[in-house]
């Protein structure tokens, strides 16, 4: 007999624990909602794109005059290819495109070995849950990249935002500064407390191993037995123990605004990165939540600068 799905577990802790299950998504009092869109480019132009969303379907969005996008650099988004998967934070009821990443990726995990000279192609494995990913560091993007990771050694942590090209990873810009220990040396814990901490303040970020459109996140302090991973129930911050399907609380301190997300996966490699981020001053070390790019987008964060400070409590 498999698992019961994330709902229905969610469901089963909230009778288990006597309380209420909780509802999924945004604060309906964050305000003018953001949608975030995925799909496959048809058609555009400098006023409307066309895409074919996962499930099969059409859409045809208006862009709005303002709006940018990001395609391994800075473009105009009538100068997105056709046939590229973006990613579009959209307005008004999900009909205004105002921000679009396309074939944006992230490349997250321990590097396992480097080859090349001039471009350089790291092979990282990503936990148990994601495998091994081949990344090309080219030439033009190293010292940008070796600049905010200077260890480029077996052993060491990795994390950098790029595109898919050709079916493979090309690693443009550092998502953040490399941890200066080794991924299996992640320092402990702050000592706990009597008392029950309410929030955890920390780093939010994104991954796109996330099915597409899914909306969820990836939680490091799972206990080893519910995530099945071995690597799990590793964080530098103190978080508590959850499980797969409970909801928690995600709030952007940089925007402000918050949704109820459900915790789909372990978050392991996240949990070894003891980094902050400075979005907007600069957060406690440790990630608590690794979102999908769907949620991610929808409490206002910015796939390519890749983090925002968050607090997290129980939804």
């Amino acid at each position: 007999m498999g698992y019961p799905s994330v709902e229905r577990r969610r469901v089963l802790a909230a009778a288990a624990l006597g309380r209420e299950p909780g509802v999924p998504g945004p604060d309906p009092d964050d305000g003018r909602p953001l949608r975030a869109i995925s799909g496959e480019i048809l058609d555009i132009s400098p006023h409307l794109i066309i895409i074919e969303t996962p499930d099969g379907n059409q859409e045809r969005l208006v862009i709005a005059p303002w709006a940018t996008a990001w395609h391994g650099a800075d473009t105009a988004p009538a100068d997105l290819p056709v046939g590229a998967l973006v990613t579009m934070r959209a307005l008004q009821d999900g009909r205004v495109v105002e921000r679009i990443w396309a074939d944006t990726t992230r490349i997250t995990g321990t590097i396992l070995s480097i080859t090349g000279r001039r471009d350089l192609t790291l092979e990282l494995d990503c936990g148990p849950h994601r495998g091994h990913r081949t990344v090309l560091v080219p030439y033009r993007a190293s010292g940008r990249i070796q600049v905010r990771h200077p260890v480029f050694e077996p052993g060491y942590l990795f994390d950098a935002i790029g595109i898919r090209q050709d079916g493979a990873g090309l690693a443009l810009l550092p998502a953040t500064s490399q941890p200066p220990y080794p991924a299996r040396a992640v320092p402990a814990p702050p000592p706990a407390y009597a008392g029950v901490q309410q929030r955890v303040s920390g780093t939010a970020t994104w991954s796109d191993t996330f099915d597409e459109d899914e909306h969820g996140l990836a939680y490091p302090m799972l206990e080893r037995s519910d995530a099945a991973c071995p690597d799990a129930e590793t964080s530098c911050t103190g978080l508590p123990y959850l499980s797969i399907g409970s909801l928690v609380q995600v709030r952007n301190v940089c925007t402000g605004r918050s949704a109820n997300v459900p915790v789909v996966a372990c978050g392991c490699v996240a949990g070894r990165f003891c980094d902050r981020c400075v979005e907007c001053d600069t957060s406690p070390r440790g990630r608590v939540a690794e979102l999908s790019p769907s949620s991610f987008v929808e409490l206002g964060g910015d796939l390519v600068k890749g983090c925002f400070n968050a607090q997290i409590g129980l939804g």
